[in-house]
């Protein structure tokens, strides 16, 4: 006849078996999907695009070249010609007949409403001319933006390049709090703003497209000074695109 104790302990034995074994697997997949979790993709969030191609005049180069001779000067290549570009939906034209002012009060030739008039010709009668030397405009957004692309035209009837070309955006419009630089061509820090890694580059019609990264601010300042032909500084026109920020 069989122990009745012994039966006892036997079937403990198999129910503290059953539940170990019960908890080894539910463990174990506990930790496959903890894992499984931190292996999971993190969701990114689309923005989407979509591209503009700014009007851009016909080609008014006249004369001979004065030669460009600048330690930072790009070698001109025109399959790298920034012709179109994508930014996010809702992107638009933000600088249209928006104020300008200057350093330089009063123009040599032109006034300062051509900046943001939408016609970056070369023409005459369609551009600006600054005094010589270091010299800035600026450009008021009416409100803060988020400020994606800036097309930039100096004179380009002739084959020349602009000289320390800095672009800066700001909400202060005095630029002396909360300044982000988005292109410096000044390498050995001319007018004191630091050393800049773009190049200069000989004009075209297509201007120069400079990514602003959608950095915030209401206004836009751009220097020079002076060009490889003489010492003076031109503007035909100034693009912002960007979107208004949130407020």
């Amino acid at each position: 006849m069989k122990n009745p104790t012994h039966n006892l302990f036997s079937a403990g034995l198999a129910i503290t078996a059953a539940l170990s074994l019960a908890s080894c697997g539910g463990s174990s997949e506990k930790k496959e999907a903890a894992d499984g979790a931190a292996d999971a993709p993190v969701a990114v969030e689309e923005v989407d695009m979509i591209e503009i191609t700014p009007e851009f005049p016909k080609p008014m180069f006249i004369g001979t070249p004065v030669p460009a001779e600048l330690p930072n000067l790009e070698e001109p290549d025109p399959s790298k010609v920034i012709k179109s570009f994508k930014v996010p939906a809702g992107t638009e034209l933000l600088s249209k007949d928006k104020a300008v002012t200057s350093s330089d009060v009063a123009p040599i030739i032109g006034d300062l409403p051509l900046i943001t008039d939408g016609d970056p010709d070369g023409a005459d009668g369609s551009f600006v001319e600054l005094a010589p030397g270091e010299q800035w405009v600026q450009i008021d957004l009416g409100q803060e933006a988020n400020i994606y692309k800036i097309v930039v035209w100096h004179y380009h009837k002739q084959a020349q390049a602009y000289i320390d070309v800095i672009v800066q955006i700001s909400d202060d419009p005095e630029f002396q709090n909360g300044v982000t630089t988005v292109f410096n061509s000044d390498h050995d820090n001319t007018l004191s703003k630091g050393e800049g890694s773009d190049p200069a580059y000989i004009e075209t019609n297509h201007g120069r497209v400079i990514d602003a990264k959608g950095t915030k601010g209401r206004y836009v300042r751009l220097y020079s000074n002076g060009n490889t032909s003489n010492e003076m500084n031109h503007y035909c026109e100034v693009s912002v695109y960007g979107k208004p920020a949130a407020k």
